[in-house]
């Protein structure tokens, strides 16, 4: 059976999300600055020109980047708010799913990644900032639900615990990466867990 012919923007989706699993993948392993143009479209399989004919610059591929990982992350939250569970089912999902998000080293590294380039890169923080402003609204609407659903006033501003979440998630990352001896998976994830269930679910 003959493969289906793309058509032009199904070509163009495709060789996109090729080079997006690319850029993942080599700026991960190399680092953002190390990771050059050519490194990135070469390991899609496409060439510096394909790569100029999707993204702008390197700077742009990232933010894309970025924002598939935070709007896969928000669907599959959501997906546990919509669905018909019990309110204990619902906070075992949530809790489970925030320790699988912190096991998800890839992603860690590039968002890392990002906000280092955001320390010297005026232009590419000013992208950044306003898109972790954007992530944490995401997740304050989604504990405003959570405690709508619970009946109750949330223990602080859905905003602040929304900050604390993000904060609370990368920075036992960056120890478990920096000094594992010291905070093995184990222990940081079930550090997380009694964490939210004393901030969230008490």
């Amino acid at each position: 059976m003959a493969r289906k012919r793309l058509t032009r923007e199904e070509s163009r989706d495709q060789t996109n999300q090729r080079l997006l699993e690319a850029a993942a993948h080599v700026i991960a392993k190399k680092g953002f600055a190390a990771a050059s143009v050519e490194d990135i479209a070469a390991h899609a399989g496409y060439t510096r020109g394909a790569f100029y004919s999707n993204f702008k610059s390197k700077s742009d591929l990232f933010i894309a980047l970025l924002s598939q990982d935070h709007q896969c992350v928000q669907q599959d939250l959501q997906k546990i708010l919509d669905a018909p569970l019990s309110m204990a089912d619902m906070q075992q999902q949530i809790s489970q799913y925030y320790v699988q998000v912190y096991r998800d080293e890839k992603n860690f590294i590039l968002w890392a990644e990002a906000r280092v380039l955001a320390l010297r890169d005026a232009k590419f923080r000013a992208r950044l900032n306003a898109y972790c402003l954007e992530k944490r609204d995401d997740i304050a609407s989604i504990i405003e639900q959570f405690y709508k659903l619970l009946g109750t006033e949330p223990p602080a501003p859905p905003k602040d615990l929304a900050f604390g979440t993000m904060a609370l998630i990368d920075g036992m990352r960056f120890f478990n990466e920096t000094i594992p001896k010291e905070l093995p998976d184990e222990a940081a994830m079930r550090t997380l867990a009694v964490m939210f269930n004393a901030t969230f679910f008490k």
